[in-house]
This record gives structure tokens, sequence and C-alpha cells, in this order.
């Protein structure tokens, strides 16, 4: 008995079942409907391979039968071009392009994007999207959340500069495990990630270093409360967000010490001298929970409070535009490593690591070295 799915009408009368009512395109090419106990009814197409074998390919809801036909079509046109019609997830696309980087690339190679993949496609939303139904929004989204949303989150604007830029790298190893399925024809088509673009001008650091006389034109373009949070990153490399949720009981002026909590966990940094001064002067005739360093109007710093005032003292001391927040602990860093200071010893106080400063800051001690050694007569 023939049945009719071209109209809603006709749809609406036809009785659930699990065997979709058919209705052929062409010899062999057949899109059908599969009505539900409740809610819209589904669309599936079927096709006579070259070997004779019926090919299914289930194609989801769609509100009319015309929209359901073209993309059966679509379908049926990919086959015809030779994609497999197994179909495969973006997971699975993963994991083929790390087998052949294994083969053709290097074991380096392999890991490397492995390790991406297990961290951020494996076992998210995105890994188990089936290539021929993945959208620019899926992938969209997934870079989206790899980067902090909140910026009250983020330290300094250097921390979001480097979620950008790692998402930026991981979003090019998923094109790339997308882009090989395509060559290998497991999809017909690159339209669901091809238009996504990477985060722009995030690939280097903004690495402003203030000389001295910067440092004091800085220093007196910001107001008093602006000022003791500008010395106290010079006086320590610490993070702005370190110091702002440091409190008075965490300054230990007998010891010199101060202890620090951010986003590399605790830590007890040694204070020079002039540190000592400086943190004592702030919290003399203070003690208790409060906050170290007092902004105007305020219990505690934050971004939003800094964000503004530091870049209206910037352009008040005619700062270089790169100069930014971070710029103070960059500078602190570099003064340390120029100074002769351990590198170990350098990582302990910033709260980062050896390898992040012999990454960023080695030149520093090389040229510090290499002074040395031309001091040196030998020949």
């Amino acid at each position: 008995m023939a049945f009719s799915i071209n109209s809603k009408s006709a749809r609406e009368k036809l009785k659930p079942r699990r065997e979709p009512y058919w209705s052929r395109i062409r010899a062999g090419f057949f899109v059908g409907y599969r009505r539900s106990e409740e809610g819209e009814g589904t669309w599936i197409a079927r096709l006579r391979s070259d070997e004779g074998k019926q090919v299914y390919h289930a194609l989801g809801t769609f509100s009319g039968y015309d929209d359901a036909v073209k993309a059966a079509t679509l379908w049926a046109s990919a086959l015809d071009a030779g994609v497999s019609p197994k179909g495969m997830t973006v997971k699975q696309a993963c994991e083929h392009y790390v087998e052949h980087l294994a083969l053709h690339k290097g074991a380096a190679s392999e890991r490397d994007a492995e390790g991406r993949f297990k961290r951020l496609v494996y076992d998210a939303k995105l890994g188990k999207i089936d290539l021929s139904k993945l959208r620019t929004s899926d992938v969209t989204a997934w870079l989206s959340a790899q980067v902090v949303q909140d910026e009250d989150d983020a330290e300094d604007e250097e921390d979001l500069r480097r979620a950008k830029d790692s998402a930026n790298r991981n979003l090019a190893s998923l094109k790339a495990a997308l882009n090989h399925a395509m060559h290998n024809r497991l999809v017909a088509t690159d339209a669901g990630w091809k238009t996504v673009a990477k985060f722009k001008d995030v690939g280097r650091r903004r690495d402003a270093f203030l000389p001295a006389a910067q440092r004091n034109a800085l220093l007196d373009a910001c107001p008093e409360d602006l000022r003791r949070l500008v010395k106290a990153m010079l006086l320590t490399g610490a993070r702005p967000g370190e110091l702002a949720n440091a409190s008075i009981q965490h300054f230990d002026r007998e010891q010199g010490t101060l202890a620090l909590e951010g986003k590399t966990g605790y830590r007890v940094v040694t204070l020079s001298t002039a540190a000592v001064a400086f943190f004592s002067e702030c919290t003399k005739d203070r003690i208790g929970n409060g906050a170290l360093l007092l902004p105007d109007f305020n219990e505690r710093w934050n971004k939003d409070l800094w964000k503004k005032p530091f870049k209206a003292a910037a352009a008040g001391a005619k700062l270089p535009p790169t100069a930014v927040m971070y710029s103070l602990r960059h500078t602190a860093i570099s003064e340390m490593i120029a100074g002769g200071m351990d590198s170990f010893v350098v990582a302990r106080l910033a709260g980062t690591s050896t390898a992040m400063i012999d990454a960023h800051y080695g030149h520093l001690r090389h040229d510090k070295t290499r002074a040395r050694l031309d001091a040196v007569a030998i020949l």
C-alpha cells in the first residue's frame, strides 16, 4: 500500500511505526519518514550502491519534505563522489589523524596531537558529533570555551593572551585532523570548520620592558592608590591578582617575607630591604585581615579597578602602547635575571617554572655571562 509523505497533513495521518514510510526520488534512491508517537518524526535516506547493497543514512528532523530531499540528495552526491558511507565522529577523525602522524611525522608530533585531543576532544561534546553534521557553531563554541570568559578570572591581560594563543594551537590541530578526514573522503565538505577563525594578535607576548626612567614616570603619573600597587609589582615581580588577594597578616615584617597565593598555588617569597620598608609603610597602624594594598573607596583591588587607571597613567607617562600591567612583572623578572640572580630562585619568587624563565628571559642570563666571559683575557 502506498503512503504519501510529501505534505505535513499526509504525514500526520500515518501510524507510528519503526519501519519508515518511503518516497522514491529516483531509481534506487529513497527518502523515508519515521512517524513517532510524540513530537516530530525523523527522516532517513536509502541508496542502493553499485554493489547492490542498501545504504542508509539518518537525516534528522526537517519541517518539510523538500528540505529532507535536499539533505538526502547531498548525502547521495557525496557517496557518488567516493565519500565513505560509514560516517565518522570528530573523535574518530582525531584518532585516525593521530595514527597518521605516528606513521608519517614521528612520535613527537603524535604525542603533541594526542595530548591535545585527550584533553579537549575525546570526552567533549564536540567529539561525539558526526563529521557530516558538524557545524561552524559547534567548533566556535569549543574554541571559545577554552578561553577565560569572565575577565575577573584572568589575573592580567597576559593570562588572557596566553589562553587565546593556546586555543589557536588547539584549533590548528583539530582542523588538521578534520582536513585529513576530508582528504581521505570520510566527509564530503569542510564547511563545518573551514571558516572558524583563530584569535588575532595573540601569538606573541607583549613584553614591554620599562627602563628606570619610564618606571619613575609611570609612578609619578599614577594616583596614590595605584602607585602603591605598581610599586609592589616592581618590587616583587608578583602578579597583580596575587597582590590584590594578599592581606596584612600575609606580610611578615620580622622575617621579611610575603605569602602569596594565585594561579600557581601558595608560596612565601623573600622580600628585599626596600620591599620590607615599603610594605611596612603600607601596613602601618593596620592589623588583621584587611587588604595589604588598599585602593581608594574599595576593600580590594580587582582588574576592573586597575585597568582604566593604569591605562591613563601609562598614557600620561608616555609609555609605549605595548605597556600593560603585566609589563611591570616582566620588568621586575628581567631586572632580577640581569642582576645575576639564579633562574631557580627567580622562578620561586615569581611563582612560575624555570622552563618559563629560561624560555623568555634566558637571553638576559646569556648576555650577562657573555659580558663576564669577555672580561676574561683568554687569548
